[in-house]
């Protein structure tokens, strides 16, 4: 993959074979986030869990103090009082069971997070197909299927993320953009690593973090120090 003369530029600031502290990582990443937009900023989290055992499998959530700098729109599913509560509340979409054909045959998909009470999940999982893959359906663990759907859509306004394990085992998630101050990003490293670091599942033998990347969209992957979480 040949890739331009900025990306070039930025990869001669970071040293490949060096695993470095977040803060240093941190300031490199910023510096190397070149491109004509805001890039969002990433890490990469390579795990020693084989995710194909029930028991370890990782997801969650966490608020992340400084947000994500992206504005995310929620799509509630609920029925009587919980639906104007969750208008509300600020949710961008709110429905029930007449959403359905319109996600199923339109392909209507104008939003980020999916919220359910949990007497809707059984017309929700009639999407499992469409918002599966997507990794769109709501979820106990991360506290998208609930009653409280005001503190659910608040949390989520205010910069909550999941994290959950892919067929390689590794976990990828927003920590902000470019654009965030050094200190907003690190806060917001450390809120994700407290979360990832207490969610290790207790039939994980050996390494639980094996690797920990910081990247932004389009620049180059700066190691961070694994051991230390």
């Amino acid at each position: 993959m040949k890739h331009g003369k900025k990306y070039v530029e930025a990869a001669k600031l970071i040293d490949k074979t060096q695993q470095y502290e977040a803060a240093e990582a941190i300031a490199l990443v910023k510096k190397s986030a070149t491109a004509k937009f805001d890039e969002t900023v990433e890490v990469h989290i390579r795990t020693g869990c084989d995710g194909r055992h029930a028991d370890q499998q990782i997801r969650g959530a966490v608020v992340l103090p400084n947000g994500t700098g992206k504005t995310v729109k929620v799509l509630v599913f609920a029925k009587g009082t919980k639906l104007d509560e969750a208008q509300a509340a600020g949710a961008d979409h709110v429905g029930g069971e007449e959403l359905i054909p319109k996600i199923q045959n339109d392909g209507w998909l104008d939003f980020d997070v999916v919220v359910a009470t949990p007497d809707m999940m059984g017309v929700v999982g009639r999407l499992g197909k469409v918002l599966g893959p997507k990794g769109l359906m709501p979820n106990p663990k991360a506290g998208t299927v609930t009653m409280d759907v005001t503190k659910a859509i608040n949390d989520i306004k205010a910069g909550k993320i999941e994290y959950r394990l892919d067929k390689a085992n590794i976990i990828h998630v927003p920590v902000g953009k470019a654009s965030f101050t050094e200190e907003q990003l690190e806060q917001n490293f450390t809120a994700l690593m407290d979360a990832i670091t207490k969610a290790r599942p207790s039939s994980v033998k050996g390494q639980y973090l094996k690797s920990i990347t910081l990247a932004t969209t389009m620049g180059p992957g700066v190691k961070v120090v694994a051991n230390k979480y």
